[in-house]
């Protein structure tokens, strides 16, 4: 008795410092990621200082319109960025009365820099006299957006004075007032952005755990991973390893906070059952990591590989996004294995208060809430195994016919002036500029050609349709006139064409593609660069990088499932169902898009983007489902085990599914056309997934193929097989 008495305290005495050594290290995880938020918190403010806004800095080295950049610095006296005041009046316009307004824009200043970098040009006055043009060179070295709001304001006191009468407008338009509309549009993705998204999830959360300490766990989680990735994304765009823009730093944000929160539901639903199951916190807090690590790590592993893939793209702006994104799921799933791990163990059942799990009831049947959340799904894998081959039919078949919507996806582009939602300074000069003035004046096509071969390039750009006006470049930088010389570098001189369109339209890079075969026949060495030609090379790159990425994207998710499943028919039927998900997404997206939004069309990557996405985050839930299934299989059958898989994860993972498409949808507070699309793309494609082809057509599917499902592998095959129709209830417990 004594001995036994001895043994039971040195145990006891054991325990307690166990699990006091596990508080320790536990405290020690939170401080370091409370330290990880405290650095980064900061770098959400200072992100906008290394982003790149310049489209032709994202096209690769070997397109035409980024040669013809390096000619355009050679010839250039500076590296101005032109913006054009448009002044426009009804009653007509005196270029006399502009001299105020040019010498409020001479003196434009900010922290006592000057905002020009040149002489002004003009004012133009319009044939019809009804409206003047004014060509302002900005100083690279003052921040784009400031200085165009300095020239916006110096028209307003110009109109405020009266110096074009009553009813006259004043626009700031051209390359340097699209780039402000776009970083104006981006400025709220760290605020606004961030806290939709963030208040979305804490909505859901609550409803799912109606607890008052998880959902901040689970918040804080992901913010902590959030702040690391910002963090190393930072470090690296400071030194010029990637380049990163506003549009990236939107889909890091919203994907680190959704693939974090799916993580840490994982994690949750796990520790919650091993606490049903009688464990105390710690040993709670080691079954629920031991078994939430190997589908975690797969559905990470399937989302960075797919983001990788992003590497083989031209383009430097989906180049850049592999390894932005790739840092945030790194981070994701270090946080929710290390972080959470600790607020759990620390909080224990006090952190589902104040409805707290209860221990499993002796007869095997789970307490009254978890048999609640339950029932439900058991319900509906019973119906599904039941009615297994009309449910597989049925879902396949409407599928299908979501997918011959993507017939109507228009993803060949949209002008620069629709990419903005909503009011547009830029967009209405470009409109003033068309109604009075040749509509590509101020974003001229840039020609470059040798020297012995400009007279009759020059001539055939003239004759050319759709080019309003031509000139070689003068050595003062003006066109040539009578007794000038032109400016000659290295052999070569440049022409300046002003196009009869605007220059993000489409007949403006139909005249591009024309000017190019006319240039290239008579010089081979010869360019065609500026606005429109980078437009049109980067739609090119952009339609060569899907046909591209996607095999590798699908090859690359293949062989990682093969690896986690042991399997090789239930990777290849996750995938090709998750592909047959994606291609319904893309049907009801063109039919929104087209039909109720009324936009112009989508941006060549946005199909890549959203196949990205959607296969890679949508093969994790059937990752979830079918690892859960593995597992039960080998003790409870190939039927009983996938009918028990779906009744027990149903719940974790359209809780998951419906906040990733919950942050995705944040994305519709950016009036970024681009942005709107890629969010409904993915939040509609993610709810289709999680509701749909992992609910029915996945879990039916399995049940017709049976035993085959899990070929070659004989271990899981080899179990019990009962009929498709059960005998007995479904156990409800996990």
């Amino acid at each position: 008795m004594v001995d036994q008495g001895q043994h039971g305290r040195r145990a006891r005495a054991s325990g307690a410092t166990a699990a006091v050594a596990r508080s320790v290290l536990a405290v020690l995880a939170v401080a370091v990621w409370l330290g990880v938020m405290a650095i980064g918190g900061p770098t959400f403010g200072k992100i906008g200082d290394v982003q790149n806004t310049d489209r032709t800095a994202f096209l690769p080295a070997s397109a035409e319109a980024t040669q013809a950049v390096e000619w355009q610095e050679r010839f250039a006296d500076s590296d101005s960025v032109p913006a054009i005041l448009i002044v426009e009046s009804q009653e007509g316009v005196d270029p006399s009365t502009a001299a105020d307004l040019v010498r409020d824009l001479e003196r434009a200043e900010i922290a006592g820099a000057s905002v020009l970098s040149g002489d002004i040009v003009g004012p133009l006055p319009s044939e019809d006299g009804l409206a003047l043009q004014l060509v302002v060179p900005l100083s690279p070295d003052v921040d784009l957006a400031s200085g165009v709001d300095s020239l916006r304001a110096a028209g307003e006191q110009a109109l405020e004075r009266g110096d074009f009468g009553a009813g006259a407008e004043i626009f700031v338009t051209g390359p340097a007032g699209f780039s402000a509309d776009l970083v104006e549009a981006f400025g709220g993705i760290d605020g606004i952005l961030l806290a939709v998204a963030l208040a979305a999830v804490l909505v859901i959360l609550l409803i799912v755990y109606r607890s008052v300490l998880l959902p901040v766990a689970v918040l804080s989680t992901a913010v902590a991973a959030l702040c690391a990735a910002i963090v190393v994304v930072y470090e690296l765009a400071r030194v010029d390893v990637i380049r990163i823009d506003g549009q990236s730093q939107g889909i890091l944000s919203i994907l680190v906070i959704g693939a974090a929160t799916d993580y840490c539901l994982l994690v949750v639903a796990r520790f919650r059952e091993a606490l049903t199951g009688g464990l105390d916190r710690w040993a709670a807090v080691r079954q629920a990591w031991r078994k939430s690590i190997e589908p975690i790590l797969a559905s990470a592993g399937t989302v960075i590989v797919g983001l990788l893939c992003l590497l083989f793209s031209d383009l430097n702006s989906n180049k850049a996004l592999g390894p932005i994104a790739a840092s945030g799921i790194v981070f994701s799933v270090l946080a929710a294995m290390t972080l959470l791990p600790a607020f759990l163990g620390l909080f224990g059942r006090a952190a589902f208060w104040p409805v707290m799990p209860r221990v499993r009831a002796a007869d095997g049947g789970a307490a009254a809430p978890e048999r609640e959340g339950r029932q439900l799904w058991a319900v509906l894998a019973r119906w599904v195994r039941r009615r297994q081959r009309p449910v597989w039919i049925i879902t396949a078949l409407v599928l299908a016919v979501g997918c011959l919507g993507v017939t109507q996806l228009q993803a060949s582009g949209v002008p620069e002036s629709t990419l903005v939602l909503g009011e547009s300074d830029a967009r209405n000069g470009q409109e003033a500029m068309g109604r009075h003035f040749d509509a590509g004046a101020g974003s001229p096509t840039q020609i470059y050609v040798a020297e012995s071969a400009a007279a009759e390039v020059l001539h055939g750009v003239e004759d050319t349709e759709g080019v309003a006006s031509a000139s070689v470049t003068a050595a003062d930088g003006g066109p040539v006139r009578p007794g000038a010389e032109p400016r000659v570098v290295e052999e070569r001189v440049q022409i300046n064409a002003t196009l009869d369109h605007p220059a993000d339209s489409e007949r403006a890079e139909e005249t591009v593609i024309e000017l190019r075969a006319l240039v290239h026949g008579l010089d081979e060495q010869g360019l065609v660069g500026g606005p429109t030609a980078t437009a049109l090379d980067q739609q090119a790159t952009a339609q060569a990088d899907v046909q591209k990425i996607i095999p590798l994207v699908f090859i690359a998710i293949l062989l990682i499932l093969m690896l986690l499943l042991r399997s090789i028919v239930a990777p290849v039927l996750l995938v090709l169902t998750t592909i047959l998900s994606y291609g319904t997404a893309m049907g009801v997206a063109a039919l929104v898009f087209n039909e109720i939004l009324g936009f112009p069309g989508a941006d060549p990557t946005v199909p890549l983007f959203g196949f990205v996405f959607l296969v890679a985050l949508g093969v994790d839930y059937n990752i979830f489902l079918m690892s859960r299934a593995r597992e039960e299989v080998l003790t409870r059958g190939v039927h009983d085990g996938l009918t028990h898989a779906l009744a027990v994860t149903g719940g974790v993972i359209t809780s998951a599914g419906v906040v990733l498409a919950a942050t995705f949808a944040a994305l519709a507070v950016v009036p970024i056309m681009f942005m709107v699309q890629l969010g409904f793309i993915v939040a509609f494609g993610v709810l289709l997934d999680t509701l749909v082809v992992r609910t029915l057509l996945v879990p039916a599917l399995g049940h017709e193929l049976g035993k085959w499902l899990w070929w070659p592998s004989r271990r899981l095959a080899s179990g019990p097989s009962p009929a498709p129709a059960p005998a007995t209830k479904v156990d409800q417990t996990p």
